[in-house]
């Protein structure tokens, strides 16, 4: 019997169990189960468990136990890899720019967009209030424009300080092409669109209807538009008008190209 139990058969670490390496089930990564000895490539999950499939295109679905796999001959437990998160869609603005995140609105700068009136001032500000914000660019209404030479003189542009002026019903022959052809400033940029009021840049899909009324000469728009559609006053027919209003989708292309072409206009470097 003499060295049938040579040495302490207790010393050494003998409680220290041996650790398996727990790895990412890669796709086309070739294990072996470590019961069966199937060996084939990883090619997808199922309930719980990792498909392997052969050389011979035989499948076999194999449960994620621990240990339960041979990787080059050593024991190794697959789990299931972590999904890729999927990047967000950059968030856009109701104009259509790439949204800023992050960004605080800039002081104000010297430069300006007038437009006729306050509906003109909300409309650009539902589409374009983020650009203009991120930009430093106010908006500002007028009441009308029958004084424009006068207050463009009085606001005194240059090349710090630009004017971008959005005009209604801007059409050959009329009154406001009339007025805008006397403001020469290269520092000063008119645009407009053809509709007689701003309102009429809104599509009237928008608004649920085939098209916007036709008004008889000599009655005033609004009011007569009101009264075609059934609505007792302007301002609960702008109101409606404004809500349904998300982006720039919900407007006419011409007034689009107008002001984009107005915040160009007074955000060009110098």
């Amino acid at each position: 019997m003499a060295g049938r139990y040579d040495g302490d058969v207790l010393a050494g670490d003998w409680r220290r169990r041996k650790v398996i390496p727990e790895i990412d089930a890669e796709h086309d990564m070739v294990v072996e189960d470590a019961d069966s000895g199937f060996c084939g490539a990883v090619v997808g999950f199922d309930s719980g468990a990792v498909v392997l499939e052969d050389r011979r295109g035989r499948r076999r679905n194999f449960p994620l136990l621990p240990a339960a796999f041979l990787l080059d001959g050593r024991p190794v437990t697959l789990r299931r890899p972590a999904r890729t998160p999927v990047p967000a869609a950059r968030r856009r603005t109701a104009s259509g720019s790439i949204a800023v995140d992050g960004v605080r609105a800039q002081v104000a700068k010297a430069s300006r967009i007038w437009v006729e009136g306050v509906h003109d001032a909300a409309l650009v500000e539902r589409i374009w209030g983020d650009d203009l914000r991120v930009e430093g660019v106010v908006v500002e209404p007028l009441d009308g424009i029958d004084a424009l030479g006068e207050q463009v003189r009085e606001f005194d542009p240059g090349p710090g300080r630009r004017l971008g002026v959005l005009v209604d019903h801007l059409v050959p022959g009329s009154k406001e092409s009339r007025i805008v052809a006397r403001v020469t400033s290269p520092h000063v940029l008119v645009t407009g669109h053809p509709y007689v009021d701003v309102w009429q840049a809104v599509r009237p899909a928008a608004l649920g209807i085939a098209a916007w009324p036709v008004v008889p000469p000599g009655q005033p728009w609004k009011e007569g538009v009101c009264a075609a559609l059934g609505v007792g006053e302007p301002a609960d027919m702008w109101r409606h008008i404004l809500s349904r209003v998300d982006s720039f989708a919900d407007v006419e292309t011409p007034l689009i190209n107008a002001v984009e072409r107005l915040i160009d206009f007074v955000t060009e470097p110098r």
